[in-house]
């Protein structure tokens, strides 16, 4: 049969229209995004860990997110560079863990300003209008210290650790063990001071201060991470005293610190490094590639009691503190080494 010049031109438009519609589906589905992850620093564990699990998220073992880790090694004006240069490179997106919770806000308007969204990861920003996902350390603060009152039964002089002064985590985690230690007022703080999330710096400061308040002058330590919280740990094992004589308790659920809270030598709280890491690349990746977007990490069929994706358009996302027992120390040892 042949085809008349009129309907074959047409077959041929419709052909083309198919040809070039295909093109367009192979194009999306071979487009790759190119992220940044601006951390505040790598050498304490959590940091380490949430890396890790970002790396492991599908869009990144398949390619679709080309992922670029920046330490910004403790310092706030090295974090701010970072996200100029993610701006003037043309990163599709940045994923930001602040160390001071102000001084990154103005760098942040300006890459949301040039048209490179932002998401908050772990630590907040403050004052700018950025997505964020993590735990409420308000509250993490408010179960570390109650944990202690109950370890004291009420009563004793106790020393705080604290993280690096003007972070959103040392502030709000300061803020809720403040309320919780208010209400206790036979406890009384004799030491505050900043470890900066350090393990080193925290044992150095613990072993100050017992030399300082001897002879049980301290009843108790607050650290307001694991890492900081292990390091007070040695200095009190140093001093041949137990955990027992002087509790510590902390939050983070990093495996080191699981390890010791199985043995009953700290107490301890989990936020979920792979939650808030590959929680916020869903969150960036949405953002790049509209509603038709469905999170990939195994995370919010996790905590899906907790914290629901929805259109993946929230404004805050916050995840639940577990306690480490004895009963689940094995299984979240797994869960944040992804060992078995």
């Amino acid at each position: 049969m042949k085809l008349s010049t009129k309907r074959l031109g047409k077959s041929l438009t419709a052909l083309a229209a198919v040809s070039l519609l295909s093109s367009s589906i192979a194009f999306a589905q071979e487009k790759t995004y190119k992220i940044g992850a601006a951390v505040y620093g790598l050498k304490g564990q959590y940091m380490q860990n949430w890396v890790r699990e970002i790396k492991e998220h599908p869009a990144v073992k398949d390619g679709t997110v080309k992922l670029t880790v920046f330490d910004g090694n403790y310092d706030a004006m090295t974090q701010n560079n970072q996200i100029e240069t993610m701006v003037t490179q043309h990163f599709d997106a940045i994923i930001f863990v602040p160390i001071d919770t102000k001084a990154g806000a103005a760098t942040v308007t300006q890459a949301q300003i040039s048209g490179v969204p932002v998401i908050a990861s772990n630590t907040k920003v403050a004052g700018a209008n950025v997505p964020f996902i993590g735990n409420d350390d308000v509250e993490g603060g408010r179960l570390q210290a109650q944990a202690m009152v109950d370890k004291l039964q009420g009563k004793g002089n106790v020393a705080i650790i604290q993280g690096p002064i003007g972070q959103s985590a040392q502030i709000d985690r300061q803020k809720g063990e403040m309320e919780v230690l208010l209400k206790n007022p036979q406890i009384k703080i004799i030491e505050m001071k900043t470890a900066n999330w350090s393990r080193a710096e925290a044992l150095t400061l613990t072993e100050d201060w017992l030399n300082a308040h001897p002879n049980g002058g301290i009843a108790g330590i607050i650290a307001q991470n694991d890492d900081m919280a292990l390091g007070a740990l040695q200095a009190v094992k140093s001093r041949g005293l137990s955990p027992d004589d002087v509790p510590v308790t902390a939050i983070d659920g990093m495996p080191d610190a699981i390890q010791a809270a199985k043995k009953g030598e700290i107490t301890t709280f989990l936020q979920d490094a792979q939650a808030q890491s590959q929680g916020a690349l869903d969150m960036a990746l949405r953002t790049l590639v509209g509603k038709d977007y469905k999170p990939q990490s195994a995370i919010w069929e996790r905590y899906a009691n907790d914290v629901k994706w929805g259109e993946g358009i929230d404004k805050a996302y916050i995840l639940p503190w577990v306690p480490v027992t004895g009963n689940n120390a094995d299984d979240l040892y797994t869960q944040v080494t992804g060992t078995k």
